[in-house]
This record gives C-alpha cells, structure tokens and sequence, in this order.
C-alpha cells in the first residue's frame, strides 16, 4: 500500500505536466495560426462614381517578405473575387469582370501590414460586404460593409393645372428629383409645416445604373394663398432637397356663374344710378322753374304797386 502512494503521485504529477503541456500547444497553435486583421466595423459609405479605399490592416513583424504574403479580398455573398496578390505580384486572373481595371492595393505599404483595397469609379452595385483575407505563414481575415450613396438633385414643384383656376378646384402637385441613391424619404407639408400624408402617390424608379428617380404628387383642393413643401431626405447621406410653391390669387378666376352675377349686378347698379341721376336733375331743374316762376310775379306785383 506505501509503494502505491508514491506511484499514484507520480502519475498524477505526470498528468497534469501532459495537459499542460497540451494547453501550451494549443495556445502556441492558435497564435501560429491566427493573424490579426482589422476593417472597419461601421459600414463605409461611398459616394456613387468617386474613388474609395476600403481599409484593412493585420500585425506584420518588421520586415515583410512579400514574396510570402497573400492577400485576397472577395465579396462575401458571392464569393466572387474581387484582387488578389500573392508572390510579391497581383493576381488578377480571376477577377470579377465588374472589377476590371478598378482595383489596386497600395503595394508598397504591404509590407507595413496596409493590405487596403483602392476602389475607383464607385457603381451601385458596388454595395454589399467585402472580405478581406491575409495570409503570413499565419492566417486572419475581416469582413467590412460598403454603402453606396448617390445625393438627389433639388427637387422641382410643378403645378397642374395651373391657369384659369378657381377656389374649390382640385389641383395636384408634383415634386421630381432624379439620379439619387438609396430610395428617398418624401415628405409633403403645409404653409404652417404640418405634415400632409392623405392623397399623395409617390413612385420610385431605378434607372439602368441603379439611380432612382423621385416621383411625388400631391391632391390638394385649392384655396387662395397656400403654400405647399416637398422635403427629400436622404437616409445615408443626411441631405435634406427642398421646393416649395404658393398659389396666390393671381392664380385663380372667379367661377363663370359667380362672375355673370357680378357683370349683372354692376349693369343694375349702373342702371339705377342713371335713372336717379336723371330724375335728381328733372326735379332740380322742376325747383328751378317755379323759383322762377316765383321771382317774376313778384316783381310783377312791385311795379303794379308803384303805378297806383
């Protein structure tokens, strides 16, 4: 029984130095095998035919031998390769067609662990995630998303129809903006800045690259000095288009009924006051005549009595 004490120990002093042993392996495997890369971890917005550089970094030790690293960047849903270098030289045999001749990494920063990707000529199918993948003896990627972003022009508020309006008529108004990227958020407001949501149609259509153009109406029934607003906002951009148009009174007409009322009713008045007018001066030139009249037999009478 005392002779086993010592081999007992013996063996569990042995077991644990083994695991031991193979923990320190595991970790000396995983940080032989894991390279650390770094990409952004907020998406990347890019505006829709500019350049953008898509950053991605990994800890070289100082110097690299480019002739042994690889880099590869690929989209993530596809799979489809976007540039690639290994060799000490790039790599583009299999490259997307969409990517032809607008790639490039700045290769000589390679060796300082830059391994960033140069996108010219941004296009909107450009959007989407983006992998990175370095290779150095050891291995480590990173995946980052790109946004695309293209601002609207200003939008423009037409008026239809726009002549021989009368108060109560329904009139509809039309906000357009074109060549913008992602859809935008429309917006239609009063003079007092009040959102208006009933009776508006707004339709978005995305042109062959991918651009929508903004199409919004407005039914309003027409009052007299009314302003109205189309607000375009665009989400990744944090742009904000605004138009606006004010129907005065100059844009109106009195309906046809109300103005042969009008007409009518000026032609009576027009009547009454001549016919006043020609009775006031049968009446004066009447009071005329019989002071007259009045005058010449007094004095008809005062030489009467002078005679006598």
């Amino acid at each position: 029984m005392t002779t086993l004490v010592p081999l007992i120990a013996v063996l569990v002093i042995s077991a644990v130095e083994r695991g031991s042993r193979e923990e320190d392996s595991e970790k000396a495997k995983k940080s032989k095998t894991a390279l650390d890369v770094h990409v952004p971890e907020v998406p990347v917005v890019a505006l829709y035919g500019q350049d953008v550089t898509l950053h991605c970094t990994f800890n070289a030790s100082s110097p690299v031998n480019l002739s042994e690293l690889s880099v590869y960047w690929e989209l993530a849903d596809t799979k489809r390769s976007i540039h690639s270098f290994s060799a000490g030289r790039d790599q583009l045999t299999e490259q997307a067609d969409t990517f032809a001749n607008r790639t490039s990494l700045f290769n000589a920063q390679l060796g300082s662990g830059n391994a960033s990707l140069l996108l010219r000529n941004v296009r909107i199918a450009d959007d989407g995630v983006f992998s990175c993948f370095v290779s150095l003896g050891t291995f480590g990627s990173g995946a980052l998303v790109l946004q695309v972003a293209a601002p609207y022009t200003k939008p423009q508020v037409t008026l239809a129809p726009d002549l021989n309006l009368r108060p109560g008529d329904e009139v509809s108004l039309t906000c357009v903006a074109y060549g913008g990227f992602p859809q935008a958020q429309v917006q239609w407001q009063d003079g007092m800045g009040r959102n208006m949501t009933d009776n508006v149609t707004t339709s978005q259509v995305a042109s062959e690259e991918g651009l929508f153009n903004v199409r919004s109406v407005l039914r309003v029934v027409l009052e007299p000095n009314s302003t109205y607003s189309c607000r375009l906002h665009n989400p990744l951009l944090g742009e904000e288009g605004h138009a606006s148009v004010t129907i005065t009174g100059q844009n109106t007409t009195f309906p046809a009924v109300a103005l042969w009322v009008t007409v009518g009713l000026a032609i009576c008045l027009l009547g009454l006051l001549i016919a006043l007018a020609v009775v006031c001066r049968r009446k004066i030139k009447e009071s005329c005549e019989e002071a007259a009249a009045g005058e010449a037999c007094a004095e008809n009478g005062l030489r009467v009595v002078q005679s006598e």
